[in-house]
């Protein structure tokens, strides 16, 4: 254990050390600062899956978990303690989150074009650079910070600590969403990188500062954040759930808990703080890949799961209002994300909408009390959700090099521009359709089937009717907007030149998309029912379940396995693939032919492809409004009238009270000591005559004087 432990604290340090290293030492050195990001990942790694082993193996891990801390800061008669914890909600975490970075970090290397000649041209909107990323070592730096953060959010071991990783990571949003912070676009109405990054980091810093505001409230009440000192001491739950709040009919404990909530509706884009994730993709493929699987949005999933908990208290003996608006948003979330998804035609934005819609699920599933549930989506959703992004990145890096060979002007990420990759990028085809069947929870074979249907059956298992419908529904529409996604993508004849001209891409970028695609596979095997027939009993317990459930300090139990919600399940995920199949696949889209959807949805279509004109309506009431104050409250009347003209007026003052003091000091200081020093000039002037340098008129005036003395004295004698 001791071993354990010192790992544990040395997880988060090599990506840590890599990012000072890469900004300190390597900057100039392109091969020097991938390597070292890569290896610094790959450490952290190893350490996480020594740590992951040894919990796997332990016969009573769940009862003794790791856990180290060291006084921190002074506060009073206590101090806030920083340390390190692993439990086994932390085991899942540390299992796929320092893979999903390191195969990230890898597949950078090729998506940068590291060792690529340069090209003859630039993309249109670009600041030159010949195809070859010009601030390579700085990204290198930026992914290395990133994943750092993460881990020090995951081994936690309370809250402060947790939300010192979740604020680097917001940091690091803005940092890497507006990556090419130099780019523009034709369409004056398109997002450019630099605003989207400013976008995210004020939707979420909104989220953060409320989430703050818990923390604090929940150190007042509770005297501590460490998590197992409030998760495990009934005293100290009691007092926070039975303590009224100053939001009368509240708890303390759901009053923090929705506090603590909001944090996660920001970072994990729920509605309706999700207006950021979108847009979010302006930034490069791999810190797409980040952001939606191996850190930030997950993280807000985690901190809901590891604070669970605080906000279920009292769930089981009444209602609990904090569950409550988490089954809403998710369920909400979830449906109206994937209704936005299945008209967009931009290749990342519909894996973006799909994230979204994901994330709700978990956040569903946590609100109906399903934690084992949740946390196997969460698992399963990073592998697949991972593995899809890398595979958009590929697409549209084989679709580039088209361009490039054939000049054509158009959108790479725009999937009717797209069409017949199967044939020219057989690696990229096969582990996306992986991905995309388990994102659309191919019935028994894939991981996401395992970990949705988990969702779906303890819904249905305790009668949570509204919330197992919303996510039925939904499961229907991400099924079909994931069929039209590879239809339209793969499938068919290509639609421009330069997807005839696409070609797979090199294998720092391919291998991780192979390795990913045997998780979304096999990942979803660890969390099959103990009632299934054939799997369960092969396994003699649902292995999942039986090891997270030792996160929480009472176990609780599961639910009864049924056929029904299993049966609707698999009806609705083949229904959707077979529809998105029927109208996109059967009958591959021709050049220049329009989307069918837009035929059969009329106005609807245009409602859902503008989503709703939620952005357009944020825009209206809030940032259209606070420009007005800014520029004309605060800048206008605040600081050039209020703030400017009182200290204009001061300094007039201050002028004006100087030029007196000036005039006092030549006219009644100065004037006599002035005059007086003239006059001296003057007598000096007068008789520096005398003064002719030659020792004969000085002894003949000796002379003269001494005889004009001699005459006097005798006078006064006689």
């Amino acid at each position: 254990m001791e071993i354990s432990t010192l790992f544990t604290w040395l997880i988060p340090l090599p990506p840590l050390l890599s990012f000072v290293v890469i900004v300190l030492i390597t900057s100039n050195n392109r091969r020097a600062s991938h390597l070292v990001a890569l290896c610094a990942m790959g450490i952290s790694l190893f350490f996480s899956w020594f740590v992951v082993y040894g919990a796997i193996v332990s016969d009573h891990f769940g009862d003794h978990p790791i856990a180290s801390s060291i006084n921190w800061l002074p506060t009073g008669n206590t101090a806030l303690r920083m340390g390190i914890a692993v439990d086994p909600l932390t085991v899942v975490m540390l299992t796929f989150v320092p893979l999903a970075c390191f195969l990230i970090i890898l597949y950078s290397i090729g998506y940068s074009n590291f060792g690529q000649s340069r090209d003859e041209r630039d993309v249109p909107g670009n600041p030159p650079h010949h195809g070859v990323e010009p601030m390579y070592s700085r990204f290198f730096a930026y992914l290395s910070l990133f994943a750092g953060a993460m881990l020090v959010l995951t081994v936690a071991d309370n809250l402060l600590m947790l939300f010192f990783g979740w604020e680097i990571m917001g940091a690091c949003s803005y940092l890497l969403i507006g990556f090419w912070y130099g780019r523009t676009y034709e369409d004056k109405l398109q997002i450019v990188p630099s605003g989207a990054a400013v976008k995210a980091f004020m939707t979420t810093r909104l989220a953060d500062v409320i989430m703050l505001i818990g923390i604090a409230y929940l150190y007042y009440e509770a005297g501590t954040l460490n998590f197992r000192d409030i998760f495990f001491n009934a005293d100290v739950l009691d007092h926070l759930l039975h303590t009224p709040s100053i939001i009368g009919g509240l708890a303390v404990a759901h009053l923090i808990g929705l506090l603590l909530f909001i944090g996660t509706v920001g970072k994990s884009a729920q509605f309706p703080l999700h207006v950021w994730l979108p847009d979010a993709m302006e930034g490069p493929t791999p810190v797409s890949a980040m952001i939606h699987a191996a850190a930030m949005v997950s993280a807000g999933v985690y901190m809901v799961l590891r604070m669970f908990p605080l906000l279920s208290a009292g769930a089981y003996h009444g209602a609990n209002p904090v569950l409550t608006v988490m089954a809403f948003i998710g369920a909400f979330t979830a449906l109206f994300a994937a209704t936005i998804a299945i008209a967009q035609n931009d290749v990342k934005k519909v894996l973006a909408y799909s994230t979204i819609s994901q994330l709700g699920y978990m956040i569903a599933a946590l609100g109906i009390g399903a934690y084992i549930a949740a946390a196997f989506h969460l698992m399963t959703h990073a592998f697949f959700k991972a593995l899809l992004f890398m595979g958009s990145g590929s697409i549209i890096h084989g679709v580039e090099h088209g361009m490039h060979h054939t000049h054509e002007k158009l959108d790479p990420q725009d999937m009717f521009n797209m069409g017949g990759l199967a044939k020219r990028m057989p690696i990229t085809f096969r582990t996306f359709l992986i991905g995309g069947l388990s994102l659309a929870g191919f019935p028994f074979v894939t991981a996401g089937f395992w970990s949705k249907d988990e969702i779906l059956a303890d819904a249905f298992a305790h009668g949570h009717w509204w919330v197992f419908v919303t996510l039925l529904l939904s499961a229907f529409l991400t099924a079909f907007y994931t069929m039209r996604q590879i239809s339209l993508t793969f499938l068919g004849e290509p639609r421009t030149e330069s997807a005839k001209h696409a070609h797979e891409s090199t294998w720092t970028m391919t291998f991780p998309l192979v390795v990913l695609s045997v998780f979304a596979i096999f990942a979803g095997f660890v969390g099959v029912h103990q009632d299934f027939p054939v799997l369960g009993k092969m396994l003699g317990k649902n292995p999942f379940e039986h090891f997270v459930i030792y996160s929480l300090p009472n176990h609780g139990s599961g639910f009864v396995f049924t056929w029904t919600p299993v049966m609707l399940s698999v009806v609705v995920g083949l229904s959707g693939l077979f529809l998105g199949w029927l109208v996109y696949g059967r009958n591959s889209l021709k050049v220049g032919q329009q989307d069918p959807l837009i035929k059969w949805f009329g106005p609807l279509y245009e409602l859902l492809s503008n989503k709703y004109y939620i952005d357009e309506l944020y825009d209206l009431v809030f940032v259209r409004p606070a420009k007005w104050l800014s520029e004309t409250v605060s800048f206008r009347f605040v600081d050039r009238i209020l703030i400017d003209g009182l200290l204009h007026a001061i300094a007039g003052w201050t002028m004006k009270l100087g030029s007196g003091a000036v005039w006092f000091e030549k006219w009644g200081i100065n004037y006599a000591p002035d005059k007086f020093g003239d006059g001296v000039r003057a007598s000096g002037d007068s008789v520096r005559i005398v003064q002719s340098g030659k020792i004969q008129d000085y002894l003949m005036l000796t002379m003269s004087a001494l005889v004009v003395v001699v005459i006097i004295v005798f006078m006064v004698i006689n």
